[in-house]
């Protein structure tokens, strides 16, 4: 495609890897044509870079397979998943899986983009519902808003909350924030 054509969000290839673009603007240079200032980030490595491409530039766009996965469980540094639809298993480790395993219970779905048959980016579930674990007792009385004290999730997470969440009590938690979203009615 052009470079003219492009999107943000889209995945590109340039010198061989793999990068998804996260911003670009035309920039009218002094002497010369305008060109595309384009932010991209690298899917394996996550280091971002800023290219210049001309309009009439041809860059390769690189399709991603989304698939729907099913977290099962983790051993040791191994987390194990399986397709939702012909119910392959595959085994991500902790670099390519990031902060998953702190916020996934077993039979939570996500978002496994591949890439050549190579899980590239795997995406959580905008929030999860988790039990807390072990916090301070609660603080009759208290609504300031400011105020919030440690707890710990079952998966592990510690998050904090306010102080009028109880030990047991069904949490929701933003996963791209890692933040206390609401208690959750059972």
């Amino acid at each position: 495609m052009k470079a003219s054509e492009m999107k943000k969000g889209q995945t590109v290839i340039v010198d061989g890897k793999l990068y998804a673009i996260v911003d670009y603007q035309h920039v009218k240079l002094g002497k010369g044509g305008a060109v595309f200032q384009t932010k991209i980030k690298g899917l394996e490595d996550g280091l971002t870079q800023n290219i210049r491409l001309r309009s009439e530039e041809i860059i390769e766009e690189a399709y991603l397979d989304k698939r729907t996965y099913e977290y099962l469980y983790s051993a040791g540094d191994e987390h194990i998943l399986m397709d939702c639809e012909n119910y392959d298993q595959i085994s991500l480790d902790d670099d390519a899986f990031g902060d998953g395993p702190k916020y996934l219970k077993p039979n939570t779905q996500l978002q496994v983009s591949m890439y050549n048959g190579k899980p590239v980016v795997v995406t959580l579930p905008n929030a999860v519902d988790l039990v807390v674990t072990d916090t301070a007792p609660e603080i009759k009385g208290a609504t300031a808003t400011n105020q919030y004290k440690p707890a710990t999730m079952e998966t592990g997470l510690v998050i904090q909350v306010p102080p009028f969440i109880k030990l047991g009590e069904l949490l929701r938690v933003d996963t791209r924030t890692g933040e206390y979203v609401t208690r959750v009615k059972e």
